[in-house]
């Protein structure tokens, strides 16, 4: 698979999970869920209206979770803890 057609596979699979759904939740990783994890960083957890759920990690393998960064000027970014 070159690289368009990763980007194209991904870009299929995430906008069938995220698109038209409402955040009805958010919260921090509890320190037992990153303890479950072997992370040391305790990211967001957003909920979604069917229940699902997304948090930043550090990177694709897992391991360990990361900051959110986000468009808002004046917090730019949303910390793990």
């Amino acid at each position: 698979m070159n690289d368009n057609q990763a980007k194209a596979h991904w870009l299929t699979i995430a906008s069938k999970q995220l698109l038209g759904r409402r955040i009805v939740g958010v919260r921090y990783m509890t320190q037992s869920e990153a303890d479950e994890y072997m992370w040391h960083s305790r990211p967001l957890i957003v909920t979604l209206d069917d229940g699902s759920w997304f948090m930043p990690s550090r990177d694709d393998e897992g391991n360990n979770g990361g900051a959110l960064f986000t468009s808002n000027e004046n917090e730019p970014v949303l910390p793990v803890l």
